[in-house]
């Protein structure tokens, strides 16, 4: 090999048939989701949280997973937030978007689960969850796609169906919004608004 090139990759049919059934299993999944539950620090945001001198907590947020969260409503899809911290930012951003449904200081997040899928009329097989933490994994277990973001912990990610390529508060929220409505067949609909060519 000469110095400084890289390997040549060396592709066998059976890699390359395991890659295609993993997307279609992912694909199938997405294709199933009606509503879609999220934690939201480290998943809306990138975990940080910022205390002012006053005590007042503030989180920033990334638009282009509003714009996300806005198209999977104009498609139907439900979203939600079940939340371990409380916070007024949270409240604020929930209310710009929309969004159906928002558990905060949740301690025990599973009965929560369950009263949010209730009041959406679906079952577990209609539901996604994206998280971040151990925290998250019970509720990624029970749902029908399950998703971490890209700096999730190692065992939550490995509860997923998917990690984002995106960090959390960093886009991936519009990256699973991207999966869902393309799976549904919905996304070429959706950005025509935006005069897309």
């Amino acid at each position: 090999m000469v110095a400084g090139s890289l390997p040549e990759l060396n592709y066998s049919k059976c890699a390359e048939t395991d890659a295609m059934a993993e997307f279609s299993s992912i694909d199938r999944r997405a294709a199933r989701i009606k509503l879609i539950l999220m934690d939201c620090d480290g998943v809306l945001t990138d975990g940080r949280v910022w205390l002012t001198g006053s005590g007042e907590e503030q989180k920033a947020f990334n638009v282009r997973d509003g714009l996300g969260i806005e198209l999977l409503h104009r498609a139907g899809i439900k979203t939600g937030i079940i939340s371990g911290r409380s916070s007024e930012a949270v409240e604020k951003r929930v209310l710009e978007l929309k969004i159906h449904f928002v558990e905060q200081g949740v301690v025990e997040k599973v009965s929560v689960f369950n009263r949010i899928l209730s009041a959406a009329g679906v079952d577990d097989g209609a539901v996604a969850f994206v998280g971040d933490d151990l925290n998250d994994i019970p509720l990624m277990q029970r749902s029908e796609f399950a998703i971490a973001v890209n700096d999730a912990a190692d065992e939550t990610k490995a509860a997923a169906h998917y990690v984002t390529k995106a960090k959390g508060g960093y886009g991936a929220i519009r990256e699973v919004a991207e999966i869902i409505l393309k799976a549904q067949g919905r996304w070429s609909d959706l950005i025509k608004r935006f005069d897309i060519r």
